[in-house]
């Protein structure tokens, strides 16, 4: 994409770990910022963190508590090393004090099989993935990620109204460009995209697929993107995180 032609005809549907994480954890032959060029948000949702029934834990409180109990003894899934959700977790052990140990699979499906055949203790998985089994009583959900809570959990507490001011881990998707595509190109994109995004039929459909539109200007896009590779650089450096 970081090569194509600047012609406004080819556009990417980036995500979090290729736009601002990745580059923190290895050489990339790409710069997010100066190789690509922003056009608009697309869609978000927050990470759901679930236990299963034999940890003994029913609200985020008293999962800190555990986990401050018995450093290292609490584990938490994830779908590889530097994904979102290792980042998520990385990041709660930042900010709650505690050093929950970091078990990385290949995908959420083995995770998922994981965490319900109680082998580790926890997941941040994404509500699609977790909430079937939240129903079906296999699973514990103690709270998600975003700053607020997204319109289709709105039973569940967030990380940042549960003792965590300001905490927020989002998974995200955004419409970026090759990066010397001329600007009236990307003006219109962004245009026709933000009004595709904030259609109430388009609102209802994400909705039910657990997602949250996320439509912006291009200005709005570069600064969340640059305050997301802020965030992932300091915590991946804090927590020494590595890809391996």
């Amino acid at each position: 994409m970081a090569n194509a032609a600047a012609d406004g005809t080819v556009l990417l549907f980036g995500s979090v770990g290729p736009l601002t994480i990745a580059p923190h954890l290895m050489k990339l032959p790409y710069d997010p910022f100066k190789d690509l060029a922003p056009v608009s948000g697309g869609v978000n949702f927050p990470n759901v963190l679930v236990v299963h029934k034999g940890a003994g834990v029913k609200t985020l409180a008293e999962f800190v508590q555990l986990s401050k109990k018995k450093p290292g003894s609490v584990e938490f899934a994830s779908t590889g090393a530097g994904s979102a959700s290792h980042l998520a977790g990385e990041l709660f052990n930042q900010r709650a004090g505690i050093d929950m140990t970091h078990i990385p699979y290949k995908g959420g499906a083995p995770a998922l099989q994981d965490l319900l055949g109680e082998r580790v203790t926890s997941y941040f998985a994404a509500p699609p993935t977790a909430m079937p089994h939240v129903e079906a009583g296999k699973l514990i959900p103690l709270a998600t990620t975003g700053l607020t809570r997204p319109a289709y959990l709105p039973n569940i507490p967030t990380v940042a109204e549960s003792g965590f001011p300001g905490f927020e881990a989002l998974n995200w998707y955004a419409f970026v460009a090759p990066g010397k595509t001329p600007a009236p190109l990307l003006e219109r994109w962004n245009q026709e995209i933000v009004k595709v995004l904030n259609d109430p039929g388009v609102k209802e459909a994400l909705n039910k697929h657990g997602l949250s539109p996320q439509p912006t200007t291009r200005a709005e896009l570069t600064a969340f993107m640059k305050k997301e590779s802020a965030q992932w650089a300091a915590t991946i450096k804090e927590r020494k995180i590595t890809a391996d």
